[in-house]
């Protein structure tokens, strides 16, 4: 259990992050103070960033490739091949997970015809599609883990995650302000709907993302071979201190240079948090890669991933072909440089990268409210860190 001294420095921290970019934009804002749009929610089309630049799009695409290549041939990166353990028995599909397919596949059909013959009931897919999906990879997992899932052996986690999720996605669609709209959301004017009843929309939806990215996680995690894939690494200890201190920076430049920098909203506060819990010697994903076992930080990366395709591909079918706008939570991408080659998603094929850190940030997020709160953010049955 953390002391009184330890949570009022990880609260400080992120206060510190909070306050930085709003002192900084008082400086880079001399009539207004504050970065336009700010404040306005959901957050509304800014203005037109900077466009396609090949340069930065080929060097982005490299350090992509790179990556690629990486989870592809961990080998040749120096990680042994470690015999996988015994797979568990498999249980039967449990009823949640034909509950929630029903409910996810009767919102995403309401959702993309947008059909009234449930009256209003089109503006409100979103979230339930989400949570049917979210009861889907639960009874995924316990069916190949053997009878293990966050639903039915850790309740109160699965709980807890989707009230952080409001939480950790307001904290960092705060941030998206000073970066001038990585995104924004332009069907928030819908007739019959007030203001009032959009913005609680949005908090429900928001309380899907933290159990939608851990349910990946702990499903991946029910397979050993992909479990132990990254498991024998180098061993690479990253250090706390600098990590925060670049945050710091990162969050201070922001508003000075919103689109040079529009990739720090998704890198300083990962690196913030989990520069601070390393300093408190708090476990964190990158715990684990000082001692060689990269599974942890790689398989919650790639759940935020493969749930992005997701996010995006229902995204998409809400809103094309034009047909009337229905969906309140879609939203556009106006990234700089590199926004270009959409595949039926919104989302640049580049920017789905940005999907990597965001995983890692969800889970720091969710060990930062464990320490600060005093919950167990443990995610699977050995009730380690990992």
């Amino acid at each position: 259990m953390p002391n009184d001294s330890s949570r009022l420095t990880l609260i400080a921290a992120v206060v510190a992050m909070i306050i930085l970019p709003l002192i900084a934009s008082w400086f880079a804002y001399p009539v207004i103070h504050l970065p336009p749009g700010f404040g306005v929610f959901p957050p509304l089309f800014v203005q037109d960033p900077p466009g396609f630049n090949l340069i930065v799009f080929i060097g982005v695409a490299l350090i992509e490739a790179a990556f690629v290549t990486f989870l592809v041939f961990p080998q040749w990166f120096g990680f042994k091949p470690v015999a996988p353990p015994p797979k568990p028995t498999l249980k039967a599909l449990p009823i949640w997970f034909w509950l929630g397919l029903g409910v996810t596949l009767f919102f995403w059909w309401l959702m993309w015809t947008r059909t009234t013959v449930f009256g209003s009931l089109v503006y409100y897919a979103f979230t339930p599609l989400w949570w049917g999906f979210i009861f889907v990879l639960d009874g995924l997992t316990y069916r190949y883990s053997g009878g293990y899932s966050l639903f039915a052996s850790k309740p109160k986690t699965f709980l807890i995650s989707a009230i952080v999720s409001v939480g950790g996605w307001f904290f960092f669609e705060y941030f998206d302000y000073f970066a001038l709209g990585n995104w924004y959301y332009p069907n928030t004017v819908i007739p019959g709907l007030s203001h009032a009843n959009i913005v609680g929309l949005f908090f429900i939806a928001y309380s899907t993302v933290w159990p939608a990215v851990f349910e990946w996680y702990t499903l991946l995690n029910a397979f050993p071979q992909i479990a132990n894939r990254y498991s024998q690494g180098p061993k690479l200890s990253l250090p706390g201190k600098p990590m925060l201190y670049l945050s710091f920076i990162l969050f201070a430049a922001v508003p000075f240079w919103p689109y040079p920098l529009f990739w720090a909203m998704w890198i300083a506060p990962l690196i913030g948090i989990a520069g601070i819990l390393m300093m408190q010697n708090v476990w964190t994903p990158f715990t684990a890669i000082s001692n060689g076992n990269w599974s942890p930080t790689l398989l919650i990366a790639l759940s935020s991933l493969f749930n992005g395709f997701f996010w995006e591909i229902w995204n998409f079918g809400s809103a094309h072909p034009v047909l009337p706008v229905s969906n309140p939570n879609y939203w556009v991408y106006d990234i700089p440089y590199v926004n270009v080659i959409h595949i039926h998603a919104e989302m640049p094929l580049l920017g789905f990268f940005g999907y990597l850190p965001f995983g890692v940030l969800v889970w720091v997020v969710f060990i930062w409210a464990g320490k600060v709160f005093n919950f167990n953010s443990s995610l699977l049955a050995d009730g380690k860190g990992h």
